[in-house]
């Protein structure tokens, strides 16, 4: 089954080159996955699969760092610097370990969004030394 076009409706995109252009889309793409895919009903409150699985005691965040993980690889990939990587890395394990506690990690894991902080760190770096992969955002 091809995914394509649901990822299209949500406004993913999934590039596969490795120039910094298509890195940029899948970390915004996997990073809106995780943190802003849905809208609690009644509300417009954005929520995602990092919130939704992480209510799954242990194994949800474990998951949830995992894929939280891969937006810090294709980081690696970009050339980032060791001390922003670690940071990037420090805010999953905050995420993870907040998540972990019962009940009130969960609602904590609404608040706290590992992935859109460490977007903004990739975001920020390829702003500076990748000025041609620049997007204007809305």
């Amino acid at each position: 089954m091809n995914e394509e076009p649901r990822l299209q409706a949500m406004g993913l995109e999934m590039p596969t080159g490795t120039d910094p252009v298509s890195i940029r889309r899948r970390i915004e793409a996997m990073e809106l996955l995780l943190e802003r895919s849905f809208k609690v009903p009644g509300t417009k409150i954005p929520v995602g699969l990092d919130s939704i699985i992480g209510l799954v005691p242990v194994v949800g965040d474990i998951i949830a760092a995992a894929m939280g993980a891969y937006i810090v690889w294709e980081g690696r990939n970009l050339g980032l610097p060791k001390w922003k990587l670690a940071r990037m890395a420090g805010n999953i394990a905050i995420d993870t370990a907040v998540g972990a506690v019962p009940v009130v990690g969960d609602a904590l894991d609404f608040i706290y969004r590992s992935n859109t902080k460490n977007l903004r760190i990739v975001k920020k770096h390829l702003d500076k030394h990748h000025p041609a992969a620049r997007t204007i955002t809305q």
